[in-house]
């Protein structure tokens, strides 16, 4: 078989599973298998795929077609400016959290040797897409899990900001190394009861302890803004994503603890998904 011939019924079978994007996951997870770009897909398209490729590539699709999520099936996702490494240890970096990224280069234009810390740092997309940009700035980013560190250092290596890093394995209420101009925290913020009606390869393939906040959807962001209140430095800036119907009862826990709110942004689909607010 050839690699178009593969690649449409790839394309076929995703279909008839009512994918949005059938032809493009076809491509993209022939293109993990046989290591070769679009372009190479496009030139050589009636190139014979050798039979263990054509064997990868079906169990692929047949794991896209329970659906996995093809940032899992690629290991890869772009976020910002970079590729990450992603496994089903890490959260799927989302478009939605680059607004946060956005929001601290604007905050931080004329700011010099900052420390940064990330609570719950995940695959590092958020703190390593600051430092590639901020070349004096540093960063310390704590999670649980130790998979997620591992992950998170492959990506700071991989983008050369490994040297202004540093990981510690931490929950967030044990956590009390230094002060830090900035703190900067995606936590699990989902009600429990929730989960299970997620997206099916949400809730079935991602981790769910970086999407359970408790009964509530609050239980680890209260943990966060406490913990944050006694990092951070005066004047400090503290930027938190929320769920889309938090915002007032994240602002009432902020405020109890010293917080100044800055301002409340939306995300993509207009809905509030961050909050920053400055210790004072």
């Amino acid at each position: 078989m050839n690699i178009q011939s593969a690649i449409n019924q790839g394309a076929q079978i995703l279909k008839n599973k009512f994918f949005l994007n059938p032809y493009l996951d076809s491509e993209i997870l022939m293109s993990k298998v046989i290591k070769k770009d679009k372009k190479y897909l496009l030139l050589n398209a009636q190139n014979k795929i050798e039979d263990k490729n054509l064997n990868l590539f079906k169990k692929l699709i047949d794991e896209r077609s329970k659906g996995k999520p093809i940032s899992y099936l690629t290991n890869k996702k772009l976020f910002w400016n970079s590729e990450f490494i992603i496994t089903e240890d890490t959260l799927i970096p989302r478009p939605d959290t680059e607004l946060i990224v956005e929001s601290i280069l604007n905050l931080t234009k004329n700011k010099s040797k900052l420390s940064i810390l990330d609570i719950g740092i995940g695959s590092g997309c958020i703190l390593l897409s600051i430092l590639s940009e901020r070349k004096d700035f540093y960063g310390i980013g704590i999670d649980i899990s130790k998979n997620c560190l591992k992950i998170a250092n492959m990506n700071a290596i991989n983008l050369k900001v490994h040297n202004r890093l540093k990981l510690y394995k931490s929950n967030v209420d044990k956590f009390t190394l230094g002060k830090y101009d900035l703190i900067v925290s995606n936590p699990p913020y989902i009600k429990k009861h929730i989960l299970k009606y997620l997206d099916k390869g949400v809730a079935k393939f991602e981790p769910k302890i970086a999407l359970n906040g408790g009964l509530d959807g609050l239980s680890e962001i209260r943990k966060v803004i406490k913990k944050s209140s006694e990092l951070i430095k005066k004047n400090g800036k503290f930027i938190l994503e929320i769920g889309f119907d938090q915002k007032n009862k994240v602002i009432k826990l902020l405020k109890k603890e010293g917080f100044y709110i800055n301002s409340a942004l939306k995300d993509l689909a207009y809905n509030d998904r961050c909050i920053i607010c400055t210790k004072v």
